[in-house]
């Protein structure tokens, strides 16, 4: 196989679609999962990818060879080439506004397209907002202890603007900034009694997904705000809230997203009285 091949995609697809229907029981549950969670497969690791598609770690190195890769490893870096193709750097995300720019001031059509996406945010949120769910998950916010809050890069805002809003509203919470490295140490003391909101959107941030399975496995029950029914932390979450934000040359909005965690923060701070 020639190296160019063994980061394609499309490559593992076709090669994948040929000889699924001859894999054996183990490797056709590999095959499904990685279909269903390829985010999963590109940021997991061997032993957290196993576990939750239900196999052994060795099992992925069996189905990573049958398909011609060298190991799990290398199978992975055509998983990571996909999420880098869908969301390209910064710098060529400016260069593809700067060549749909008019003649004219960038300025103004820069801010219409960023008002435009917040704006079908906001509308997308409304329209498919889950109220229960959001009842649901400001009922679990409002009994908990201590509300430790876990997101990363672009989403961190997101996690340090509630830690100032429950702050103010009188809700315990601790944010997992994870300074010196020291993000496994900040959510291991997340308790039972306590809950966890993580915030995570596509390409998924590894360490919000390591440490928000860490504290399920001790038990502390998650709150996600992802992207997508198959994000890494919708498995995770006792209760899941979906945000679809629009984009403006492969910026996107968040604006629907503080739109959520200004309802959570102040719902929580309501219920709290409330009771």
């Amino acid at each position: 196989m020639a190296e160019d091949d063994t980061r394609d995609f499309a490559d593992f697809s076709a090669r994948l679609a040929d000889r699924v229907e001859q894999l054996p029981k183990r490797l056709r549950q590999v095959a499904h999962f990685a279909r269903e969670h390829p985010d999963e497969i590109a940021l997991g690791t061997a032993a957290s990818v196993a576990e939750n598609a239900g196999v052994q770690a060795s099992t992925l190195v069996r189905f990573a060879k049958t398909l011609g890769y060298a190991g799990f490893s290398d199978l992975q870096q055509v998983f990571l080439a996909r999420l880098k193709e869908r969301f390209p750097d910064y710098r060529q995300r400016v260069a593809l506004l700067r060549a749909d720019a008019s003649a004219g001031s960038l300025s103004g059509p820069l801010l219409n397209g960023f008002a435009d996406a917040a704006n079908l945010s906001i509308e997308r949120l409304r329209a498919s907002a889950d109220t229960a769910r959001m009842d649901a998950a400001i009922e679990l916010l409002a009994g908990a202890e201590i509300i430790h809050l876990l997101a990363a890069r672009r989403l961190f805002p997101v996690a340090a603007y509630l830690a100032y809003a429950f702050g103010n509203l009188g809700q315990r919470c601790a944010l997992v900034d994870h300074v010196g490295q020291l993000g496994r140490e900040q959510i291991g003391l997340a308790g039972p009694r306590d809950v966890v909101l993580a915030i995570s959107y596509a390409p998924y941030s590894p360490d919000t997904i390591q440490f928000a399975t860490l504290a399920s496995q001790r038990g502390t029950p998650v709150v996600a705000i992802t992207d997508s029914p198959s994000s890494p932390l919708a498995r995770l979450a006792r209760i899941r809230l979906d945000v679809e934000e629009a984009d403006h040359g492969a910026f996107r909005s968040l604006a629907a997203t503080f739109a959520l965690a200004m309802t959570l923060a102040v719902g929580t701070a309501e219920h709290k009285g409330r009771d």
